[in-house]
C-alpha cells in the first residue's frame, strides 16, 4: 500500500472528516483505479469496524422520518455518541433526490461535529448503491461513529436491502390515515424488529394508541424472524421529542438479547456471505457485458428473439456459451 494511503487510514482512525470524505468518493466512483485503491483502504479498515449499532429506518411517506432522525440523532449525540446517516435510494435519479431535502431538513444534526450525514450516489441501480452504501457504513465504523443509521429513501426492495445490512429494523407508520393496514406490505412487517408510530402528538394521541393496537394484532399473525425477539409496537413524537428515548431502550435492549444469544455475529456472518454473493453475481454480469464477443453477437441474437426466429432460451444458451468457449 502506498504511503498515502496508510496516512488517509491513520487520519480515518483519527476521525478526520476530511479523510472520510475522500475514501467515500473514492467508494462511489466508477473508475476502475478508484474503485481499487477504495478496496485496498477497506480492507486495511475492516479490523477496526463491527462495534457500532447499526440501525435501519423505513416509513410511509409523510411519516416525518426525517424529523425522527434529526430527533433520534440529536439525543445520540448530545449523550455522547456519534451519528452517521447514510442512505440507500436507487430512486433518486428518477424522483430528484429526497435524501438531499432530508439533509437540509436535518439543520441541527447536519452542522454538529458529532455527526455525519451522506446521500446515497444519485444513479445506479439498488445492488450498486446498496454496495456503495454498505462500504461507506464500515469506513464510517472504522472513523469512529458507534451508531450508523441507514435509511431506505426509495420504494420496493430497498427495505429488504437495508434490513439485509443493519442489525435492527424500524419501522415508522402514521395513525388516522385511513385503513391502518392498508398499503402496508406484509414483507416490511416480516422485517420489522419494532413498529413505531409517529406523530403521536396533538389530537393525533388517541389515534395513535389505535394504530398500536392495530398493528400488535398484525404481528402477532406473523411468525417473528428471530425466536428470542417479539417485535413490539411503540407510539412517538419525533416533533415533540417524546418516545423517542424508549425506542433507543428497545435498540438496545435488542442488542443485548441477540449478543447474549449469538445471534448478532451470526446475522452478520450471514450478511457479510450474502454480501459477498451479491458482489459475485455483481462482478459476474458486469464481465458478461463488457466481453467483447458478447457486445458483438447480443444486438443479432436480440434482434432474433424479438422477431421470433430464435427462442429466448437458445439465445441464453449461445450467450452463455460465449463465456466457456462453447458458444456457437
Amino acid at each position: 500500500m502506498a504511503a498515502g494511503d496508510t496516512a488517509v487510514i491513520d487520519a480515518i482512525r483519527e476521525g478526520n472528516r476530511r479523510a472520510l470524505a475522500k475514501t467515500i468518493t473514492l467508494i462511489e466512483s466508477s473508475l476502475s483505479a478508484h474503485q481499487a485503491q477504495a478496496q485496498e483502504i477497506l480492507d486495511r479498515l475492516l479490523p477496526f469496524t463491527g462495534k457500532a449499532v447499526r440501525l435501519g429506518i423505513t416509513g410511509v411517506p409523510g411519516v416525518g422520518k426525517s424529523t425522527f432522525t434529526e430527533s433520534l440523532g440529536m439525543m445520540l449525540v448530545e449523550s455522547g455518541r456519534r451519528v452517521a446517516v447514510l442512505a440507500v435510494d436507487p430512486s433518486s435519479t428518477r424522483s430528484g433526490g429526497s435524501i438531499l431535502a432530508d439533509k437540509t431538513r436535518m439543520e441541527r444534526l447536519s452542522v454538529d461535529e458529532r455527526a455525519f450525514i451522506r446521500p446515497s450516489p444519485s444513479g445506479g441501480t439498488l445492488g450498486g448503491v446498496a454496495r456503495k452504501t454498505r462500504e461507506t457504513m464500515l469506513v464510517c465504523e472504522a472513523a469512529g461513529f458507534d451508531v450508523i443509521i441507514v435509511e431506505t429513501v426509495g420504494v420496493g426492495q430497498s427495505e429488504t436491502t437495508v434490513a439485509s445490512m443493519v442489525d435492527f429494523f424500524l419501522v415508522l407508520m402514521l395513525a388516522g390515515a385511513g385503513d391502518e393496514l392498508q398499503g402496508i406490505k406484509k414483507g416490511v412487517l416480516e422485517l420489522a424488529d419494532t413498529v413505531a408510530i409517529n406523530k403521536a402528538d396533538g389530537d393525533n394521541v388517541e389515534k395513535a394508541r389505535r394504530a398500536r393496537k392495530d398493528y400488535e394484532n398484525a404481528l402477532h399473525l406473523l411468525k417473528p424472524a428471530s425466536p428470542n425477539w417479539t417485535p413490539p409496537v411503540l407510539t412517538c413524537s419525533a416533533r415533540d421529542m417524546n418516545g423517542i428515548g424508549e425506542i433507543w431502550e428497545v435498540v438496545l435492549r435488542h442488542r443485548d438479547v441477540m449478543t447474549q444469544s449469538g445471534e448478532l455475529m451470526q446475522n452478520r456472518r450471514q450478511q457479510a456471505l450474502s454480501w459477498m454473493w451479491s458482489l459475485v453475481e455483481e462482478g459476474l454480469k458486469d464481465r458478461f457485458h463488457h466481453h467483447p464477443e458478447v457486445q458483438r453477437r447480443l444486438p443479432g441474437l436480440m434482434r432474433q428473439v424479438e422477431d421470433g426466429t430464435l427462442a429466448s432460451t437458445a439465445a441464453a444458451g449461445r450467450l452463455l456459451g460465449i463465456l466457456d468457449g462453447s458458444g456457437a
